[in-house]
């Protein structure tokens, strides 16, 4: 209830009778305040007229107005600016450390909104806030899309940023990071960027030209150059072959060299995957292109367009994993180039919030605005979330569309945080 409460305050959604203290004493909000999110009152700065004296101060909010003794808010200087004291339940007098008398007003949530937010929070059927979404205007549409897209950039960038801490400040690595992590497409995604962590980029770099001595690093830094790895079926294959041996000793030279510890290759998965995404395939993939340096960030912050961009991150195999999917499995021969799809999925997820963090970073707004204008230049995403709003009225013209949409659906419906949804305001003060 107190958490209603707050939103009721918030959005000043007061019952139709005059708001009056406990004493008589008429209310009237001028401005309910900042909500805080940290230690102490729950809104800063409020302005409120009590009585005819207008208050500028803090204000904080009870279930019970007993709540405030409760969680020794009478002992805390930090509440001693508290203008007026809301509860729901309202009771004994509230006083501050310093003796004090606050003013207390009760407050109900009303009728509408309380059976709104139950059904919010109570019914099935998803997502529940469906039925008005037809009904919502273009403009509020537009502004509510256009802030979530923004959140899902912010929530990237501060995941790249800790990437980067990681990596002992190298942006360089964190791109590397980044990538890799976005090359498991989801399944895989926790193993390769333990993978790449895993990596001492500094080091390999000494031996970038030779790919061969690439590939062996980063197939054995996965764990993947172990004979257990490979299936009971194809291991004999595998050892005729000779391929995996020559990997496995060199990777065994640079192990030495560099002092590489593998990640665990049971981490990897494989169940129900198509045998193109196989770890094997996408850490080819990746050599190749880490081998080429076209992924080096000095030249993907000069990218200006979409096309530019796959011209940057297409990559393929190396030529065993032309006509293989794991050591010693013979498959149709196939460049086994990166897909267009795959290389949409790696600009949104990758390429973007590069730009967006890399550039907060620098504080160079042009390439903040350009992750921006990229996003709207890509089509839209098609998966399952994707597909839901569209058949709630909610289309997505382009990626930027998509990943609010995804991050509309991650952030707030899955844990259901209708009072911070514009959607969610707009299903709470419909009257019915």
């Amino acid at each position: 209830m107190e958490k209603l409460l707050h939103y009721v305050w918030k959005h000043k959604m007061f019952p139709a009778r005059p708001l009056l203290t406990t004493t008589g004493e008429s209310v009237e909000v001028i401005d309910a305040g900042l909500p805080n999110t940290n230690a102490g009152p729950d809104f800063f700065n409020a302005k409120v007229r009590i009585g005819g004296t207008m208050w500028v101060g803090n204000i904080e909010i009870h279930d019970k107005a007993s709540d405030w003794y409760a969680h020794g808010h009478d002992k805390d200087k930090a509440y001693d600016n508290v203008v007026l004291h809301v509860a729901a339940e309202t009771g004994p007098d509230i006083i501050t450390s310093d003796g004090r008398k606050v003013a207390q007003i009760r407050l109900d949530v009303p009728q509408e909104v309380s059976r709104n937010y139950d059904e919010l929070i109570t019914t099935d059927h998803y997502p529940p806030c469906y039925a008005i979404i037809p009904q919502l205007s273009r403009l509020t549409v537009h502004s509510w899309m256009s802030r979530l897209q923004a959140e899902r950039l912010e929530q990237k960038t501060d995941a790249i940023r800790q990437r980067a801490d990681r990596c002992g400040g190298s942006w360089e690595s964190a791109l590397f990071v980044t990538m890799a992590r976005n090359y498991g497409f989801g399944v895989n995604g926790d193993a390769f960027e333990a993978w790449a962590m895993s990596i001492p980029l500094q080091s390999v770099a000494h031996h970038r030209d030779d790919l061969f001595q690439i590939e062996a690093i980063f197939m054995g830094q996965a764990g993947l150059l172990e004979y257990d790895t490979i299936p009971e079926p194809y291991r004999d294959d595998a050892m005729k072959e000779g391929y995996f041996d020559r990997l496995r000793k060199e990777y065994q030279y640079m192990a030495h060299k560099f002092g590489l510890t593998p990640i665990d290759a049971g981490m990897w998965k494989f169940l129900r995957m198509r045998p193109q995404n196989f770890p094997h395939i996408r850490i080819s993939q990746l050599a190749q292109l880490y081998h080429s340096r076209q992924s080096d960030l000095s030249r993907l912050a000069e990218c200006t367009s979409v096309e530019q961009l796959k011209d940057l991150l297409r990559t393929r195999v190396t030529p065993y994993w032309e006509t293989h999917y794991t050591f010693g499995s013979t498959s149709v021969k196939n460049r086994k180039s990166i897909s267009d799809s795959s290389l949409n999925l790696l600009i949104i997820n990758t390429a973007v919030p590069m730009l967006f963090a890399y550039g907060r970073h620098r504080h160079d707004d042009t390439l903040c605005s350009r992750a921006f204008s990229l996003l709207s230049e890509l089509r839209a995403e098609n998966n399952h979330i994707v597909r839901l709003w569209e058949q709630c009225g909610l289309k997505a013209e382009n990626a930027g569309d998509s990943q609010a949409l995804i991050q509309l659906k991650k952030e707030y419906c899955d844990k259901k945080d209708c009072l911070r949804c514009r959607i969610g305001y707009e299903y709470l003060k419909t009257k019915r």
